[in-house]
């Protein structure tokens, strides 16, 4: 099995076999979850392709099953299946657990600072691709979503989105290099800002926000639905 296909296993492995928990009973969620997943995935692989295509990152097939669709590793796909669920359901324990934890100040900090910093720094390097779509991506969803609604959920994500980070750094440490001769998924320099965490671009964090925040948006709202 490739290194990146284990990364995926494992990532989904946790929170799946814990979605059985009587507390969380996060398989109820399943029937929200899964379109919510499918729709913001289509469009961020369609991104993947795009970018894949013009070398703004890439892939080495070192560490890869060699199974592909159009341009991308199988591996690549499933990511954003895995990784979006094994997020989904710590933000889903947070709510079970700590039910009369809704930090609003906090959350009205995190947005105002998020979205100043995105859309200021893609602003500023708008001319490296991945940069200033994710960051402008990220910080123009927060701020519509955010200050145009406040939905009551947003304080559980921003609490979730940062413990995330935990095994966020974890996984895309990995995949970038930090414990591999060679990185698993590799970023043309110059579409980045050039600041990394260990080995991690910095847009990834905001890219990954991008992805996460529509995903437990559209789950909430076919919750309600």
């Amino acid at each position: 099995m490739s290194l990146y296909l284990w990364i995926n296993v494992l990532s989904f492995t946790g929170p799946f076999l814990l979605s059985f928990d009587k507390k969380v009973h996060f398989y109820t969620h399943w029937k929200t979850l899964f379109p919510a997943i499918l729709v913001v995935g289509t469009g961020f692989i369609a991104w993947d392709i795009y970018f894949t295509e013009n070398g703004i990152w890439g892939f080495n097939p070192d560490y890869l099953s060699g199974i592909t669709i159009i341009n991308l590793p199988i591996e690549e796909c499933l990511f954003f299946f895995t990784v979006p669920y094994a997020c989904v359901f710590i933000y889903e324990v947070m709510k079970a657990y700590f039910p009369k934890f809704r930090p609003a100040q906090l959350a009205y900090g995190f947005s105002f600072v998020f979205t100043l910093t995105a859309i200021s720094l893609a602003l500023v390097f708008r001319q490296n691709w991945y940069t200033f779509y994710a960051l402008l991506g990220a910080g123009l969803l927060n701020w519509i979503i955010y200050f145009g609604w406040t939905p009551k959920w947003y304080p559980y994500f921003v609490i979730s989105f940062i413990i995330t980070m935990i095994p966020f750094l974890i996984v895309n440490g990995v995949l970038t290099g930090a414990v591999t001769p060679e990185p698993v998924v590799w970023y043309n320099e110059n579409h980045i800002m050039g600041p990394r965490v260990v080995t991690i671009p910095m847009e990834d964090i905001f890219y990954n926000f991008f992805m996460l925040f529509p995903v437990v948006g559209i789950h909430e709202w076919l919750k309600v639905k």
